[in-house]
């Protein structure tokens, strides 16, 4: 078995940071944080499957993605809260890649609505898609791993809403989101030995085509929105996807060997 945390001191920045010949699986990829995620990947060297819901659109993306970037870049239906569809996806990864380096468990939905009125389909749907998925993902991505005897690398995308209670109404994002932070932890434990590091992201609230809405409201308007971060931040704006891409290019490249369990902040100071 490959040793997981090899002593990288005498590689180059350039070496580290490359990601050429690594295999990547990106979830919930075709707008927003997984998009700007799986370019990012692209542009490092990585070969890269785009899974989403929205097959058109993660269709679209994984053809300007390898265009721009001169890689190989695949798409794939894959539906979050169903296991044979996440399974599928990495059989996918396998069969066309040869194997699966990278997996990014990205894929979530949001809901606020007050705890009182919570119906229990739709507490157990968010559970389904961000805690549930995470988990299957990660653990096909594992087997994967494994039975090829290679090193890997998993990030589970939280949100600040895995550390903290955020605001009212958002009961069933919460929990899920506490749910991907401690999988995170647990997953480091199990999967350390067998070569895999696992790492978690907590963005705070970032502009993407699901939520540039914000950035038109003036600063008062923003303020009345009752979700820390939404009113500003210490660097003085709002997130946008690249930001937490950035930092997901870090966790996943050798730059960060030494990183296992940990959920890395990405919220400019909110939190502080």
């Amino acid at each position: 078995m490959p040793q997981a945390v090899a002593d990288v001191s005498a590689r180059s920045i350039a070496e580290l940071v490359s990601l050429a010949g690594r295999r990547a699986v990106v979830t919930g990829a075709a707008w927003g944080l997984g998009k700007a995620t799986a370019r990012r990947l692209a542009e490092a060297g990585a070969t890269v499957l785009i899974g989403d819901i929205d097959a058109e659109a993660a269709a679209a993306t994984a053809a300007e993605l390898s265009a721009a970037h001169g890689t190989r870049v695949l798409s794939v239906h894959m539906d979050a809260s169903d296991a044979a569809s996440i399974t599928a996806a990495a059989d996918l990864a396998v069969a066309e890649f040869g194997g699966i380096d990278i997996w990014v468990n990205n894929a979530g939905i949001p809901l606020h609505k007050p705890l009182l009125d919570l119906t229990d389909e739709e507490f157990d749907r968010v559970q389904a898609i961000n805690l549930r998925g995470t988990f299957v993902g990660a653990r096909e991505a594992a087997r994967r791993m494994i039975a090829a005897e290679i090193p890997g690398v998993i990030v589970n995308v939280a949100s600040l809403a895995g550390l903290r209670g955020i605001a009212p109404g958002q009961a069933a994002y919460v929990g899920s989101k506490h749910g991907v932070v401690g999988l995170t932890k647990t997953m480091a434990l199990e999967f350390g030995p067998k070569a895999i590091r696992v790492l978690g992201i907590a963005p705070g609230v970032c502009l993407t085509e699901k939520t540039m809405h914000l950035a038109s409201l003036d600063a008062e308007a923003l303020k009345r929105i009752p979700i820390p971060g939404i009113g500003g931040s210490p660097v003085g704006r709002l997130g946008v996807a690249d930001d937490v891409a950035r930092v997901i290019l870090f966790a996943v490249s050798d730059l960060a060997m030494f990183m296992s369990g940990s959920t890395l902040m990405v919220e400019g100071g909110v939190a502080a």
